[in-house]
């Protein structure tokens, strides 16, 4: 597969192209905004000069990387193409439109496959003439820094092509796992109570987002607490993936969005890209934010990170019972995909699956939701 077929010129698209790239596939990069493909190869170039003036990249392999990325005006230029990744806006519709057109274009033989973090794969096969050659090929953000990318076949994928898919993906440099196709896939799916146990704790005035955070990075160490992360994913994306995984769940309440988010989102208060969010970054340094948080509270602070983290690995431990991924999988995507200093399940073991059970069930007895109910494989841990 040294043809690579990339649609969207956007953060994603354009940090997918340079992985590829850089692995020495021939890479074809189409944007139905042919100024936006233009600025993100210009922004490419920049990022690769840097590179090469901090002495990580030689002049000849920065050159390498941008004369095997070419700007396709139309779909047509994907004839050629061995593998096409979509990495478009999330909206099933406008994917399946462009997937159709695709399959016009490409050969027989040629892979087609998403980069959605959060839409069905089977859903989006389910419109193709040939849906045993999709596949959800899901990297992160940033695409060439992030080492873990997700593979997901859908039910009407080839049994042997997530195998295919994931070979490729090592021999790009990167660090997959195979997840079953469920509504968030591994790391979306865990991760949500990261984001929305804070979020509860911050709307009953229990702590401020400043000492969550605090609390988060002294105690687990994480390298950024939910508040600080939320504002640098984007307050908006974080809410959309939370709704998207909730409704796709049935409104399972383990999901259940937050309404402190929707107002926030509501208020265009998104974090770093509009200056503000849960902090504020206008002139004001990560520093000075942290150092003018509340009074530490240790007591509180315990409660904080045992609550959070008991959900995580609640979470993680019901993944395993589904057979969502298996044992390596879960652990390597959490560390891999978002920077967890610990697999859950390891965590879970060193904290005592007892203690998660006990701290699981008086959150159960105090609010009486189904929130907090236990994976079944929890109690037998």
């Amino acid at each position: 597969m040294n043809k690579i077929g990339i649609i969207g010129s956007g953060t994603m698209g354009i940090g997918i192209a340079q992985v590829a790239a850089t692995a020495g596939c021939e890479v074809f990069l189409y944007d139905t905004n042919s100024a936006q493909t233009q600025k993100s190869l210009d922004g490419l170039a920049k990022i690769l000069a840097r590179l090469v003036e901090k002495q990580k990249l030689s002049n000849e392999e920065s050159n390498g990387i941008i004369s095997r990325i070419h700007s396709c005006p139309n779909l047509q230029n994907f004839a050629v193409c061995d593998l096409v990744i979509e990495a478009i806006i999330e909206n099933k519709e406008i994917k399946t439109n462009v997937f159709r057109n695709l399959e016009e274009i490409v050969s027989d033989d040629c892979i087609i496959a998403s980069n959605t973090s959060s839409i069905s794969i089977t859903s989006l096969s389910a419109e193709l003439k040939k849906p045993e050659r999709f596949i959800g090929i899901h990297f992160f953000n940033p695409a060439p820094l992030m080492p873990l990318v997700e593979v997901i076949p859908g039910l009407l994928t080839d049994k042997n092509l997530a195998e295919i898919i994931f070979d490729l993906m090592k021999s790009w440099g990167k660090t997959p796992v195979i997840a079953k196709d469920v509504p968030g896939f591994i790391v979306n799916r865990i991760a949500r109570p990261f984001y929305g146990e804070a979020l509860r704790i911050v709307e009953e005035n229990i702590a401020t987002p400043e000492q969550v955070d605090d609390a988060m990075r002294t105690l687990g160490n994480f390298k950024m607490g939910p508040f600080e992360l939320m504002d640098l994913i984007g307050i908006d994306v974080n809410f959309a993936v939370t709704k998207t995984v909730y409704a796709d769940y049935f409104f399972d309440p383990k999901y259940k969005p937050s309404l402190l988010q929707q107002r926030m989102s509501e208020a265009k208060l998104l974090g770093r890209k509009t200056g503000k969010g849960f902090y504020d970054y206008s002139g004001e340094t990560q520093e000075s934010r942290v150092k003018s948080q509340d009074i530490k509270d240790d007591q509180l602070y315990a409660e904080i990170f045992l609550r959070i983290i008991s959900m995580l690995i609640n979470e993680a431990v019901e993944a395993k019972r589904l057979g969502i991924a298996n044992d390596e999988a879960i652990e390597l995507a959490m560390q891999k995909g978002v920077n967890y200093p610990k697999g859950l399940l390891a965590w879970g073991k060193e904290i005592g699956f007892d203690n998660i059970s006990e701290t699981l069930k008086n959150l159960y007895d105090e609010y009486q939701e189904e929130r907090y109910r236990q994976s079944p494989l929890l109690r037998k841990m």
